[in-house]
């Protein structure tokens, strides 16, 4: 929440005075405030709109048309359990119809995070073909291209000359979420076809659809992950793709701006697993919502971190003939952890964004793999000079250097190979998270470095 007399800053720039507008509405000045709110760009709209208290929302409410604030609402960026508070603070009739006047995939975001109680009474204080709309996204899965899709297209059949296709474009324009991308279905209302505007307008008038569409149709299926469709959009350099179930019928489309939320989305989930954490915490959660979000992974470790402990106490006598081996633990298990979580980080970025394939899978843990050897041989060549001139213990030092070069190089090699394990079997690959990579490090190492200190003792 912004303090009072503090106006909204973007990049150091003012891009509008909420001072202003907190008094033309404390006023009840409403034409003024008509005129200076509705002059701001939707996103301006809503900033304002998420720093204002209840009171002020209000009033807005009853100085703007649903229409009017349906076209902010799409730019809002709260959490998603805030929606619940915001539609129980409005006028039901008045939030049925500010749905109205959304795109339909928007406003099925919105409704999928109210109660289903909430959600039916909206649907029949709706227009009818609307809700029919709407009701019919709302039975597909959030994360699959039905859940991102929306109904909102323009289509053509093929058999339509040019001159009549410029005509229903022009009916269907002010409904359809993109008008740059246009549709050809055949009479069953399968996709056969795309064609741009530019494509239309330049044609002959009397030249016939099918004579100028391009048959070549990148398309996803309605079940379709949202990952994959986004993958897809991203490497096409497409600004809408059609969406289709499993007889070619075309259901809808995804468009670039749904697919910006996707990466969005995706690139928290993923930061938020790598994290070792069920979500990214919200700044709202309690001490109990966020202890529980984290808990489970740490109560993973903890049982982990036993093996860990249950490896040292295995070579109790090894410690005991050189007690100073215990001074490096930190070391050894450190450096191996981070070179796995490195090593970790580039499997899992270089899977989300397609750019592995599958030959390239083995170069990769080949390459990070070696990658491990070098920085680890380099390492252990400072810290062995290092424990000769401080300690005088060459033994030490060769003991120290082999397993660090060793620990280094299986740790930056689990560290790859296990996501592209994951990946293949079907489990997203940033599960393997970097706590998680870090604790087989861990055990890992210390079997390394004990392993090798028994054997050189006895």
């Amino acid at each position: 929440m912004a303090n009072e007399n503090e106006q909204i800053i973007l990049d150091d720039e003012e891009i509008f005075d909420k001072d202003l507008l907190d008094d033309l509405i404390a006023n009840e000045d409403i034409d003024g405030f008509r005129e200076e709110f509705l002059a701001l760009h939707s996103y301006e709209q809503s900033e304002y709109f998420e720093v204002s208290d209840d009171d002020i929302r209000q009033k807005m409410y009853r100085y703007l048309s649903p229409d009017e604030v349906a076209e902010f609402f799409e730019s809002l960026e709260i959490d998603e359990e805030e929606y619940e508070d915001l539609f129980e603070e409005m006028n039901a009739a008045y939030a049925s119809k500010v749905l109205e006047h959304m795109s339909y995939d928007n406003a099925v975001d919105i409704l999928n995070q109210l109660s289903k109680k909430k959600i039916a009474s909206l649907l029949m204080l709706m227009n009818r073909e609307d809700a029919k709309e709407i009701k019919a996204l709302l039975h597909y899965d959030e994360d699959t291209a039905g859940g991102i899709m929306t109904t909102e297209f323009i289509s053509l059949t093929i058999n339509t000359p040019v001159h009549e296709a410029l005509m229903r474009v022009k009916e269907q324009a002010p409904d359809a979420e993109t008008i740059y991308v246009i549709f050809v279905v055949d009479e069953e209302k399968k996709l056969v076809g795309v064609l741009s505007l530019r494509d239309l307008i330049i044609a002959e008038n009397d030249t016939y659809i099918e004579d100028i569409m391009n048959e070549r149709v990148i398309s996803a299926n309605v079940a379709d992950d949202q990952e994959d469709v986004a993958q897809t959009m991203r490497d096409y350099d497409f600004i809408a793709m059609p969406v289709l179930d499993y007889q070619n019928h075309l259901l809808g489309i995804i468009t670039i701006d749904d697919i910006v939320d996707v990466m969005d989305e995706e690139a928290s989930e993923d930061y938020s697993r790598l994290a070792g954490v069920s979500d990214i915490d919200s700044t709202d959660d309690s001490i109990f919502q966020t202890a529980f979000k984290r808990l489970p992974w740490l109560l993973i470790l903890t049982v982990l971190g036993m093996i860990t402990a249950s490896i040292l106490g295995s070579f109790e006598e090894t410690l005991e003939k050189v007690a100073l081996l215990a001074a490096f633990i930190p070391i050894i298990s450190g450096m191996s952890g981070n070179s796995g979580t490195q090593s970790l980080a580039v499997a899992v970025r270089n899977i989300s964004t397609g750019d592995i394939k599958e030959k390239s899978k083995i170069k990769l843990a080949l390459r990070e793999s070696g990658s491990g050897f070098l920085t680890g041989i380099t390492c252990a060549t400072s810290l062995c000079f290092i424990i000769i001139i401080l300690y005088g213990q060459p033994y030490l030092a060769l003991i120290v250097g082999t397993s660090l070069t060793i620990a280094m190089t299986v740790g930056t090699t689990i560290g790859s190979v296990i996501p592209l394990v994951m990946n293949r079997i079907g489990i997203d690959p940033a599960v393997a998270s970097g706590p998680f990579i870090t604790t087989i490090n861990d055990i890992v190492s210390m079997l390394i470095y004990f392993g090798l200190a028994t054997s050189f003792l006895t």
